[in-house]
């Protein structure tokens, strides 16, 4: 991959990156990305693989999760469905833990 600041780089491409967007600015900017499909519902998560070998602080695969929406104002009832909501994310998100445990332990995705 061509960089600015360290000319073409080298590096294996791991069999769950979805591919890149052109040249990296930098080394740091190289990382590989995957998006994860997770079911909808009332809290919404966006997810995926990500790994920054190059980066200032090396990321190893992990896992960017975005929770949305951000905000909201509820009376009791809605939260209580937020409440119920949130458990059901935080049983996939154990879920996603186990995956990625797996996959840093040398497994697949």
């Amino acid at each position: 991959m061509p960089t600015l600041d360290h000319g073409d780089v080298t590096l294996t491409e791991p069999p769950w990156c979805a591919g890149h967007d052109g040249p990296a600015e930098t080394r740091d900017d190289i990382h590989h990305t995957a998006p994860v499909a997770v079911a909808g519902g009332p809290v919404g998560l966006d997810v995926e693989l990500v790994e920054f070998p190059y980066g200032a602080v090396p990321v190893p695969v992990s896992l960017y999760v975005e929770l949305h929406p951000a905000a909201a104002t509820l009376d009791p009832d809605g939260l209580r469905d937020l409440a119920a909501a949130f458990a059901d994310r935080a049983t996939l998100l154990r879920a996603l833990a186990e995956r990625l445990a797996a996959l840093r332990a040398g497994g697949t995705w």
